[in-house]
This record gives C-alpha cells, sequence and structure tokens, in this order.
C-alpha cells in the first residue's frame, strides 16, 4: 500500500494545545476527532515547507519556532496510510483565523486525552510530556481500535498501550 507522508502540528500556548475538531469533511478518516494542523507534503517541498503551510493555510498563523519530535507510522485499512512527521511549536505570529476542515480550539494539555483522538495519539502525547527528544512510533489500527503500537522498533506490549489510553492522569513511564 502507497503511504502519504504529511505533517502533524501541536502549537502550544499557556498550556493548551491548538487542537482541530474535524467536522467539516465528508468522507475524512479524521471526522469527529480533535487532532492537530497539518497535511499533506507536496512535490519539491520538505516537511518543514509543508508545516508551515499547512499550519497558515489552516490557523493563519506563522510559525515562528517550532521543534521536530517523531515520526509516527499509521497503518489502517480504512484509510491510506501515513508517516507523519510529528512537530511542536511554541512560537508563532498573526490572528487565529477559521478553518475549512473544522473547528480551531485552544485546549488544556491535560484534558485533551478526555477528547475523541485517536488511541495512539494519547501515546504521542505521554512522549511529548516526557520531552523525549526524538522518537519513531509505528500505529496499527483495525478500524478506530488500536491493535499494535511500536516505540523507536520495539513493540510494546498491548498492556502498557492500552492503559495509556485507558488513564487520564498519574501515567506511568513510556520507558521499555
Amino acid at each position: 500500500m502507497e503511504r502519504n507522508i504529511t505533517t502533524l502540528c501541536y502549537i502550544e500556548k499557556d498550556g493548551c494545545y491548538l487542537m482541530l475538531h474535524r467536522v467539516r469533511k465528508q468522507n475524512d478518516c479524521n471526522r469527529d476527532k480533535w487532532i492537530g494542523v497539518g497535511g499533506h507534503i507536496e512535490a519539491g517541498e520538505s516537511p518543514e515547507d509543508c508545516l508551515v503551510r499547512e499550519v497558515k493555510e489552516e490557523t493563519g498563523l506563522t510559525l515562528t519556532s517550532f521543534k521536530l519530535r517523531g515520526v509516527i507510522t499509521f497503518i489502517t485499512e480504512t484509510c491510506e496510510g501515513e508517516y507523519m512527521f510529528l512537530y511542536t511549536a511554541d512560537g508563532y505570529t498573526g490572528e487565529l483565523t477559521e478553518c475549512d476542515e473544522g473547528v480551531l480550539e485552544w485546549v488544556k494539555k491535560e484534558t485533551v486525552g478526555e477528547l475523541p483522538i485517536w488511541e495512539g495519539d494519547k501515546i504521542f502525547f505521554r512522549l511529548l510530556e516526557e520531552e523525549r527528544d526524538f522518537f519513531s512510533l509505528k500505529l496499527r489500527y483495525l478500524g478506530d481500535v488500536l491493535q499494535e503500537a511500536a516505540l523507536d522498533g520495539k513493540r510494546l506490549p498491548r498492556e502498557a498501550w492500552a492503559k495509556i489510553c485507558r488513564e487520564k492522569d498519574g501515567h506511568p513511564s513510556m520507558e521499555i
């Protein structure tokens, strides 16, 4: 199966992430889920070029400070797989605008896990919370249900990531 190459960014401000509630597109693999902003890398673009362009298109903001945090391999039978470059950003200029893909909202970091997000996102949010410098995360789904997770090439035991997907606070470390 061919894979898309994409970017995903979580912009940080005052203990919040800027989240996009994907409610405006039909036939959207992310429909009704809350995700970061980003999109498909176009011909001739680097991941950073794509990141800056997509954030500007979806939010109206121009990034001035961002960091590549990891690469996510996203596999599912319901939509095309992705190699996703995951970024966080803590600097930008401009004013937030409306997004044609959904509703943008600043969400407290500690409450993100309570939103309808992909199960595997809870794993990478944990890694971001632990301030991992860089990671590679493989997530394989059957429908919306996470079937497999591997961190830096090592399969995570189901009990470890299942617990993370259920818990709200007091998360154990992602050390493997």
